[in-house]
């Protein structure tokens, strides 16, 4: 098997391919690879050249270190909420040099709703291997993939209805996780484990931790050895099943509703649109959870 590494977006993503799956790597685990606009558009640049290359049949998203993801960046040296980036998923203006609602009305349906929408019609499968942490923003990353093989030690959590907040920007918790399970997670913002998850029907294995990076790239050979164009259509085919049981739709409605919840603590909190909560106090409210 070959490997090629794109040295380019080393930083904060790897890009190997192992025969006919190309495995893309999170590189940020010093802050649990939380999700900067520069991660965002470097996995953007993987997942275009993994489409792009003829050879690569499957996709695998990974995270390297202790955990797959933090979330969104709120808190680390490298946060970027004021960098610019060229836009890539929805043509719109950019963020740089806007206020308030639209200053995070754009820049949020650029960098997670928008990317995510267009990373979910990626034409060839997407495996997700999750390690250790997915909170909030990272199971968006983990939603766009097609499966999810999780270790036994992963845990999962939406809290940012701590911040006012209804949800992270890619709502699909009722599609992914079903109305009632959904309104459980969001609802306690508590933790819920790989067992848990596996049973509301979020993941597709659940194996031990030192057998996932083996068993995620194990499946992925599998689905390797059908036909591109077949995968293809019928990834199509379940994503347009799902927008027509008004997944689509229903991620609009509640975009505006969560820009309502930013520009409501903007109000109450002297312009702090994260509702006075920081990535330390949801850390630690999330431990005591």
């Amino acid at each position: 098997m070959s490997a090629q590494t794109d040295e380019a977006e080393a930083e904060v993503v790897r890009y190997e391919r192992r025969g006919a799956v190309a495995v893309v790597t999170m590189n940020r685990p010093q802050y649990r690879n939380a999700q900067n606009s520069a991660m965002t558009y470097a996995l953007d640049a993987a997942f275009t050249r993994a489409v792009e290359d003829d050879e690569v049949k499957v996709i695998v998203l990974a995270g390297e270190g202790k955990h797959f993801s933090a979330g969104h960046d709120i808190g680390t040296p490298g946060r970027d909420v004021d960098a610019h980036f060229e836009n890539k998923a929805v043509l719109w203006w950019d963020h740089v040099g806007k206020q308030g609602g639209d200053q995070r009305f754009a820049r949020e349906s650029e960098v997670y709703l928008g990317m995510c929408r267009r990373w979910r019609e990626i034409p060839k499968p997407m495996v997700a291997s999750v390690q250790g942490a997915c909170i909030a923003g990272a199971l968006m990353l983990a939603w766009v993939c097609d499966l999810i093989v999780a270790s036994d030690d992963a845990f999962f959590s939406d809290p940012v209805v701590r911040m006012g907040i209804p949800g992270v920007e890619y709502f699909a918790h009722p599609w992914v996780l079903g109305p009632r399970a959904a309104k459980e997670v969001l609802f306690t913002g508590e933790r819920f484990s790989a067992q848990q998850a596996k049973e509301w029907g979020m993941l597709n294995r659940v194996v031990p931790r030192d057998e996932l990076h083996e068993q995620t790239l194990a499946l992925a050979e599998q689905i390797a050895r059908m036909p591109s164009f077949g995968l293809a259509l019928t990834k199509k085919a379940v994503n347009q099943a799902e927008d027509l049981m008004g997944m689509r739709a229903g991620m609009d409605s509640v975009f505006g509703l969560h820009h309502f919840a930013h520009a409501h603590n903007a109000e109450v909190y002297g312009g702090d649109s994260l509702g006075g909560q920081d990535a330390r106090s949801m850390r630690d409210a999330n431990k005591k959870s």
